[in-house]
C-alpha cells in the first residue's frame, strides 16, 4: 500500500499568510487521534483568541486553515508544527504556540 502524505501548504495573502492542511490526501489508512485533534483545535483557538490568526480558522478534524498569519516565517513554523501534529508529534505544535500564550 502506498503511503500518501497529509497536504500542508502556506500561501501569501497580500502582506499576510495562510496555513492549510488537509488529511484526506493521506488516504483512508491515515487517522488522526482524538487527542491530536483536540490539541490542534485548542492551539488554533488560542491563536484566534490572541488574534495571531483570523477568526475564520478551520479547526479540523479533516481540514485545518489559519488566515492572517503575520509573516512567511511564522506561517512556515505553524505549517511544520501542524504537519508534525497530524503525524502524532505534538511537540512542535506546543513549542510554536508557547510564545503567543
Amino acid at each position: 500500500m502506498a503511503h500518501q502524505a497529509v497536504f500542508v501548504a502556506i500561501e501569501s495573502d497580500g502582506p499576510r499568510w495562510t496555513v492549510k492542511a488537509d488529511t484526506l490526501t493521506a488516504g483512508p489508512g491515515h487517522s488522526v487521534d482524538d487527542t491530536v485533534n483536540d490539541a490542534i483545535r485548542t492551539a488554533i483557538t488560542r491563536m484566534v483568541n490572541t488574534r495571531e490568526v483570523g477568526p475564520d480558522a478551520y479547526t479540523g478534524p479533516i481540514y485545518f486553515m489559519m488566515h492572517n498569519v503575520s509573516s512567511e516565517e511564522r506561517a512556515r513554523e505553524l505549517a511544520a508544527a501542524l504537519h508534525a501534529a497530524l503525524h502524532g508529534d505534538l511537540g512542535p505544535l506546543h513549542r510554536a504556540i508557547s510564545p503567543a500564550s
